[in-house]
């Protein structure tokens, strides 16, 4: 049972990193950055923010890299439960990784343009704006398609979490529950084009994130209870 808790702590620590990383990319960089309704204030908040844009990209490698190694710890932790469920769960999760980093080339393309920008000494007009915003609106896409493996792989994670014994069935629930908040998000998304104005997208969003900050936090203080 030592080896079940210092594997928790490790994936306990690697989902920290992923959840303290993505939120920053995702949540906090593009409220204070981006304004999708307007490309030029968009475009200036970057060219005079560049240094939190950039960190908004390390940031984000640095998530991902996590959730290469979050997975395969998880794996280890839970395939006493159910190896091939498992292995599912490790497949489904690092499937994500490749898309959302070539995901990041729209944000480089950006930096090249002010690079290039700057090189030239020239200011940018409403067509640079537009290209960038493009540039943004592709990444958001791509963000998009991500979720659809960022939720899958909650399910069986859930469902190992749920059968194990040494987890809270409830984190088990949540877990599986967020699976359900991020296809019902990518779905509303990709056959509305009205509904994130719903308002449905934000509580869907909750439910991964209650069951993912929840694992994160019991796996990291907590670790795997001293039962079978």
């Amino acid at each position: 049972m030592e080896n079940k808790r210092k594997l928790s702590r490790i994936a306990g620590a690697l989902y920290l990193v992923v959840v303290i990383t993505g939120m920053f990319s995702l949540a906090y960089v593009p409220k204070q950055l981006f304004a999708w309704d307007n490309p030029a204030k968009t475009f200036n908040n970057i060219l005079d923010h560049e240094t939190m844009f950039r960190l908004s990209l390390a940031s984000s490698v640095l998530c991902y890299l996590a959730f290469i190694f979050l997975p395969v710890i998880l794996y280890y932790l839970l395939r006493s439960v159910n190896d091939k469920i498992a292995k599912i769960m490790a497949l489904l999760a690092i499937i994500s990784v490749p898309i959302s980093l070539m995901n990041l080339q729209n944000k480089y393309h950006i930096l090249t343009i002010i690079d290039g920008l700057k090189q030239r000494n020239v200011q940018a007009g409403t067509d640079v704006h537009n290209k960038v915003m493009l540039y943004l609106n592709q990444y958001d896409n791509g963000i998009l398609i991500a979720t659809i493996f960022w939720g899958l792989w909650l399910f069986p994670f859930g469902y190992l979490a749920y059968k194990s014994g040494f987890l809270p069935k409830v984190l088990g629930i949540l877990l599986m529950l967020g699976c359900f908040g991020y296809l019902i998000n990518f779905f509303g998304n990709t056959l509305s084009g009205n509904y994130r104005a719903l308002g449905v997208s934000q509580y869907m969003g909750l439910l991964p994130a209650i069951g993912e900050i929840g694992t994160c936090l019991w796996l990291l203080f907590i670790g795997a209870k001293n039962k079978a």
